[in-house]
């Protein structure tokens, strides 16, 4: 099995095979991400995606879960998904489930009956990454999608069957926007209501746009105890019912779980006990975050 550059993959395919179908990602411009920075996106050949494929069956007893990599695998045509799908449900019939990350354009090029087909050749779930439900912030990070794009692709990935895990990042509004954007996170959130929320908090990466707009005094970044107020706004606003909502990305101050609505108000309460902690004014944790 071949894969280029630095993986990047969501928390929960940490034991997934992971299967480069794509290399980098295609829009690769939004002003906090680094994650696709050093490569150049192009579409894997299919004959060395299915080769691989081969390789991985021959190497590995079991495999419960595929990941398709890089960063909107479902941008590859149609045809070429059906392979892949097809392939997998014939190599691995021991496969449980099938995920990639997918950005709303790659949904909104796709028919829905390509997407149905998709999930019915094994797609079980994407990621998606709402980031923000302001379109101010949208515009600002560079997201290339409006809000409105992003949910029609989610609510037309839903009704094909597919199910949906969304990211949203706390943070990006900086202090300025900071109440706007959860409130308007919560909004979209609560229209997609996705199966899995997931919030992280924004890292100020080198090499990124962001992190030079903030070194420069033009982007003013949340104080840790400001990152926990703004989680406590968007959960505290959002109507999304039967939602599974993690903050377990290692990003995060506070790790969180639970289903909405049913433990909204546990989740709430435990950020109100994290928010009493005076270390959260310690300058040094805001230090650690950037190294």
């Amino acid at each position: 099995m071949r894969y280029e550059g630095s993986l990047y993959r969501p928390p929960s395919e940490a034991y997934s095979y992971i299967l480069q179908v794509t290399i980098g990602c295609s829009h690769n411009r939004c002003t906090f991400c680094n994650m696709y920075l050093e490569k150049q996106f192009r579409v894997r050949p299919l004959d060395d995606v299915l080769e691989d494929l081969v390789m991985a069956r021959r190497a590995y007893r079991r495999v419960n879960r595929i990941f398709l990599a890089d960063g909107d695998a479902l941008i590859v045509k149609t045809s070429d998904l059906r392979a892949i799908l097809g392939t997998i449900k014939n190599l691995f019939p021991e496969c449980e489930r099938v995920t990639s990350y997918a950005s709303a354009r790659d949904l909104l090029l796709k028919t829905p009956e390509e997407l149905e087909e998709l999930h019915a050749l094994g797609l079980d779930m994407i990621y998606l990454g709402l980031e923000s439900g302001s379109e101010k912030v949208l515009r600002d990070i560079n997201k290339g999608v409006t809000v409105e794009e992003t949910v029609e692709g989610a609510l037309k990935a839903k009704a094909a069957g597919i199910k949906l895990s969304v990211t949203e990042i706390t943070g990006l509004a900086g202090q300025d926007g900071m109440e706007e954007h959860a409130l308007l996170s919560a909004k979209a959130l609560s229209r997609m209501n996705p199966e899995y929320i997931g919030l992280m908090t924004l890292t100020l990466r080198r090499g990124t746009k962001m992190t030079a707009d903030w070194e420069a005094g033009r982007f003013k970044r949340l104080t840790p105890r400001q990152y926990l107020e703004e989680q406590r706004i968007l959960i505290a606003n959002l109507d999304s019912e039967g939602s599974v909502l993690r903050s377990n990305h290692i990003s995060n101050y506070v790790q969180l779980r639970g289903t909405m609505n049913r433990d909204k108000g546990r989740m709430l309460a435990t950020l109100d006990t994290a928010l009493k902690d005076p270390e959260l004014d310690n300058p040094y944790i805001e230090y650690l975050e950037n190294l």
